[in-house]
């Protein structure tokens, strides 16, 4: 059994990675027939409202001990193959307004990882991945990156197989390593190991104020 001072040491070494915002806004603020939380606010109170929960949630993790956070942004889900699918983009074009939705939350999440860095949180670092910024350049330069196919999903049906989600049965494609996305809205193994990639080993570009091997090493 791991003593109380190895445990504390564990937690205090340990990487958190937090990946939140998406789905609540391709499952709750986009599905307006469903969901009124678009008709009671607008992206910027809306993003005030989920980064508020954030930091609740990064505060409760801080006082068990742990100290190094990684945080990833929201990507742009304007360029999914679900958005996509509802044509309100223009032809072979994100859906831009979707696009502009998620900026006040990325905008945010990066400065409350300049204020939780800033000394309200002592001995912890917070590390802001810029996800919306890499896979951006995934889906602007899909060659550099050995991608053929960024508009379509790998296992799905309907408009850019992105209308029905991957379900069972469905033979997906034969070269997911091509795609960049393998359903309506997730990326492929090959996309997410370049975000990992980027995140590890990148510069301030992709992850602020650190790379995650940075942060691995700090000793804090």
């Amino acid at each position: 059994m791991m003593s109380p001072a190895n445990l504390t040491q564990f937690l205090a070494n340990s990487i958190v990675v937090m990946v939140f915002g998406s789905n609540d806004y391709i499952n709750n603020y986009l599905m307006p027939n469903l969901y009124a939380t678009s008709r009671f606010y607008n992206p910027q109170a809306f993003s005030n409202v989920l980064l508020n929960r954030y930091a609740h949630q990064l505060q409760a993790l801080y006082s068990l001990g742990l100290r190094k956070f990684f945080l990833a942004g929201v990507g742009p889900i304007g360029c999914t193959p679900n958005q996509l699918a509802t044509g309100q983009g223009a032809p072979g074009r994100c859906v831009d307004s979707v696009n502009q939705m998620v900026g006040p939350f990325n905008e945010g999440l990066r400065r409350l990882v300049g204020q939780f860095n800033g000394g309200s949180h002592p001995g912890a670092m917070f590390v802001y991945g810029n996800t919306y910024g890499t896979f951006g350049d995934i889906l602007n330069n899909p060659a550099r990156y050995g991608f053929r196919v960024r508009d379509r999903a790998c296992c799905g049906l309907g408009r850019n197989q992105g209308q029905i989600t991957c379900i069972p049965n469905l033979m997906p494609c034969a070269n997911r390593n091509e795609y960049v996305f393998w359903d309506a809205f997730h990326p492929t193994q090959a996309a997410n190991g370049v975000l990992a990639q980027r995140a590890y080993s990148g510069s301030t570009t992709d992850t602020f104020p650190i790379n995650v091997q940075q942060l691995a090493q700090l000793k804090l």
